[in-house]
This record gives structure tokens, C-alpha cells and sequence, in this order.
């Protein structure tokens, strides 16, 4: 099929509401649509009334498709994200500080420097440079310290993995060789290497739609974490379920808190959510009917 240029014109808000009232959608309150189109536009609201669509190609709407059933959907998904990220942030850490501690005590405290423990030479290298990059780019009190004490090109890895981004810690993980120290981290956690690193993998791409608001609840994730055929520690008993969807995500992040946060209220807070908006259809997450069934989410 031969491309064609893009030519559409931009369409002024009152036209964008008469074509959604044109296509069969109901809007109780224009006013309000109004606003959510100013203020959030159309093109980010179009991903939450896709699915009440009847046919997809004409952009006709189901009968009943109402704009506030959309906008319900957007609210759920901002609220969502925000639970994910907030219970993000203690895993991130948590990874980096058993990182730094394995690594350090057995390679030093420049291991991340040392190309013989990766492998792949130039990968390191180029991770080992943007290292640099964020460690210059940085304005920390912690790092100027360092800077106007010390004669080295980097600091030890306690202090540059605390301004490393969590993708480079990611790619330094993955690129490590096989061994007892990358083993007896991702056993920490309760995963074999293999599936640890596709996981660090995963939160980084997670962690990277919720920074830059994207829709999260009914995503088919392009990033497929493994699934782990013996974790050492309270997984899902169901395994026949999809690692491109949002559950799945759930799934993994509730694990990893069992070694970061075992007192987590991820559980209580996530299923508070989902009866806030009974309209949301956790089917098109991937949520098995009995899924609260399940150890991992008791």
C-alpha cells in the first residue's frame, strides 16, 4: 500500500465537539467537554473513547457511548499510573542498592568501570559514556563535593548510581556476565537472572510511560517481560495469561514488593481503584475473573 502525505487541518474546539456529537457520542454537559478538550485535547482523549467505538474504521459510536464514560476511563488511567509509579520508585531503589552493595564488595567500589566483568565490550562502553554524561550534567551537593575533593574521573558506584538513570542500571544488569554476583541479585528478588533482567527491562519501559502520561489500563505492552517458571517466592498460580498486558505489569510489580515493601498496601490501594470505577472492564487488562483469589493478591 503506497503512503500518502498527511493533510488534515487542525479543527477548532467547538468542531471538535460537533464531530464526536456527529459520530453518535452523547455529551451530557458541553461545557465541560469543552473544557477537557482545552485542556487535555482531543488526541489524548481519543485513547479512552476508542474503546466505545462501534466501528472503528467509520469512528461511529456504540449506541449509549457517552463522554463521560471516556472521560472516566482517563481518570482511572491517571490514577492508575500514579499508584504504579509511586510503588516504581521503591523497586528502582531497591534495585540499585543491592547492586551497588553485591558489586562493590566483590569487584570494588569502580566496578562499573571494569569492561572484563561485561559482555559486551563496546555496549559498555557506551553505557561507561553516558554514565559521564549524566555524571557532568549533575548539580547535586553530593557530586560537587566529590568533584572539588578528589582527582577521579567518576565516583565510586555508591554515589554515580544514585544519579544513573534506571535504563542505564538496566543495560549495566543486562550486559553483565553470567555469575554468582548477577545471580545472587536477581535471587534476592526471587528470579533467575535471565527473567530479573527482562523485568528490569520492562520497569524501565513502564516507568517511561508513566513519566510521560500515556495510556497505561488497557496497553498492549511492546516490551514482554519473561515469565518466571520458578520464582522463589509468591507468584500467581494462573500462568496462562498474556506478559503484554497490564496485568501482568500488576502481577510483577506485586511480587517485587514482597522483597522491597513486604508490608505493601499495593493490593488494598489497587483494588480500592478499581471499585472507584466499576465501568472500567479489567478484561481488557488481562485480569483473569478470579484473580483476587490469588496469594500474590491477598
Amino acid at each position: 500500500m503506497s503512503k500518502i502525505p498527511y493533510n488534515k487541518l487542525p479543527v477548532i474546539y467547538p468542531d471538535q465537539l460537533q464531530q464526536l456529537k456527529n459520530r453518535g457520542l452523547i455529551v451530557n454537559n458541553e461545557n465541560k467537554a469543552l473544557h477537557l478538550l482545552e485542556s487535555i485535547s482531543y488526541y489524548r482523549l481519543s485513547g479512552y473513547w476508542y474503546p466505545l467505538l462501534q466501528d472503528k474504521k467509520k469512528h461511529q459510536f456504540k449506541p449509549e457511548a457517552n463522554f463521560d464514560t471516556a472521560f472516566s476511563l482517563y481518570c482511572f488511567d491517571r490514577k492508575l499510573r500514579q499508584l504504579v509509579i509511586s510503588e516504581l520508585e521503591k523497586i528502582e531503589i531497591g534495585v540499585r542498592a543491592k547492586m551497588i552493595y553485591v558489586l562493590s564488595h566483590q569487584y570494588g567500589c569502580f566496578w562499573f568501570k571494569d569492561a572484563h566483568l561485561f559482555k559486551d565490550p563496546v555496549k559498555h562502553a557506551n553505557t561507561l559514556g553516558k554514565i559521564g554524561e549524566e555524571y557532568r550534567r549533575s548539580d547535586e551537593e553530593f557530586i560537587n563535593a566529590f568533584r572539588n575533593k578528589y582527582s577521579d574521573p567518576l565516583p565510586p558506584s555508591w554515589m554515580i548510581m544514585e544519579i544513573t538513570s534506571f535504563g542505564t542500571l538496566s543495560i549495566l544488569y543486562k550486559n553483565l556476565k553470567p555469575g554468582r554476583e548477577k545471580r545472587a541479585i536477581a535471587n534476592y528478588f526471587g528470579l533467575a537472572d535471565s527473567v530479573f533482567e527482562t523485568w528490569l527491562h520492562s520497569i524501565v519501559y513502564l516507568r517511561n510511560i508513566c513519566a510521560h502520561h500515556s495510556r497505561l489500563w488497557n496497553r498492549a505492552m511492546s516490551i514482554r517481560p519473561q515469565i518466571p517458571q520458578n520464582p522463589r517466592k509468591i507468584w500467581i498460580s494462573n500462568t496462562n495469561i498474556r506478559n503484554s498486558r497490564t496485568y501482568f505489569i500488576l502481577c510483577m510489580i506485586k511480587f517485587l514488593l514482597q522483597t522491597v515493601n513486604p508490608k505493601t498496601g499495593f493490593s488494598s490501594k489497587l483494588k480500592s481503584l478499581l471499585k472507584e470505577y466499576p465501568n472500567v472492564d479489567t478484561r481488557a487488562m488481562a485480569f483473569p475473573y478470579d484473580w483476587e483469589k490469588e496469594a500474590l493478591w491477598e
